[in-house]
């Protein structure tokens, strides 16, 4: 059975992806997690199941990373671990340097040992391995009120956290063009879904709603990003891995550009129905608009046009679809 490192496996998108790839059944994963604030045993659906393995650690320990490897001999690197909050990078962007650059390369230059030769000349029983890096939109900057981000769009990161991420792409891209290591990057839109941490944008308005708190929003909440449903996202990871052509970039987003105000205003309309107040207001009337991020990007969308016509992926959720499902599950989640 082919075994698969997942990196972050713990995490919000990682989880998913674990989930739905051990109920496939197909490979064997091992799930490496540091278990940091992000990371949660919780959000594995299944973890006594025969194809799963969990391992603690750190992608920033060299040693114990080639180590790792040495031991499952991985056909497959799919990797998710980073720091991600934007707001914890302003506030102490070392963590993300760390992580997102040092790690990716630990990760990148152990595959390379493990499964090839020499620069261009690949191990016959690696002959279909694979790195899947996964990214974000975030590292093209920010748009206007017209056009999108597609593959070709040169990176301006605008944040230490996504200064970071660009910068880990770059080394992917590097270990393909000097090395000829079997590479795919993916940057993905913002993903909303079961298990995000409480710290991000939907969970923080579906807590402080149902807590009856203030719910906090950015400036006057004009701010627009496209929003991807995780399992959608995980779907398009799949496929890049599959089917995607070594050393390119797959643009996997929603085509569902919302402003921030509409999430919260949508997100209060739907508990109103579901979980009415007590004193049958509506939950809109909690927005509170608070002080705008430093060097907060306006607009973020995403050109998927590449993984569609290529790959043949689609987003199944719109995000007035997809928001209902992840209402119910934090509902639930919350009432525990």
């Amino acid at each position: 059975m082919k075994k698969i490192l997942v990196t972050g496996g713990a995490g919000f998108i990682g989880s998913n992806y674990v989930n739905y790839q051990v109920e496939k059944g197909e490979y064997h994963i091992i799930n490496l997690d540091k278990l940091t604030y992000a990371g949660n045993l919780e959000n594995i659906k299944n973890p006594e199941a025969e194809n799963y393995t969990f391992i603690q650690g750190d992608i920033c320990d060299l040693k114990f990373i080639q180590d790792l490897f040495a031991e499952y001999q991985f056909d497959e690197v799919i990797h998710f671990a980073a720091e991600s909050h934007v707001d914890n990078s302003i506030s102490d962007p070392s963590a993300f340097i760390e992580t997102n650059i040092n790690g990716t390369f630990n990760l990148l230059q152990t595959a390379y040992k493990l499964w090839m030769n020499e620069p261009f000349s690949i191990k016959e029983e690696f002959k279909n391995s694979r790195f899947l890096h996964v990214s974000t939109d975030e590292v093209y900057g920010t748009l206007g009120d017209e056009g999108l981000f597609t593959e070709e769009t040169p990176y301006a990161p605008n944040s230490p956290y996504s200064a970071s991420k660009a910068s880990s792409d770059l080394l992917v891209r590097s270990y393909f063009h000097t090395y000829g290591m079997p590479v795919v990057t993916t940057n993905c839109s913002n993903n909303y879904g079961p298990h995000q941490h409480d710290e991000k944008l939907i969970p923080t308005i579906i807590r402080k709603a149902i807590h009856e708190e203030n719910i906090p929003i950015y400036g006057e909440g004009t701010n627009i990003r496209d929003w991807l449903y995780v399992l959608d996202h995980c779907k398009g990871i799949e496929l890049a891995v599959a089917k995607g052509n070594l050393g390119e970039t797959y643009n996997i987003g929603g085509r569902n550009e919302r402003k921030n105000l509409y999430i919260a205003e949508k997100i209060c309309s739907i508990l109103d129905e579901e979980k009415p107040r007590a004193n049958q207001k509506s939950y809109s009337e909690l927005i509170t608009f608070v002080k705008d991020r430093p060097g907060h990007d306006f607009r973020y969308a995403i050109d998927a046009t590449k993984i569609e016509d290529n790959l043949g992926w689609k987003a199944e959720e719109t995000f007035e679809t997809g928001i209902k499902k992840t209402i119910k599950w934090y509902l639930e989640k919350y009432s525990k």
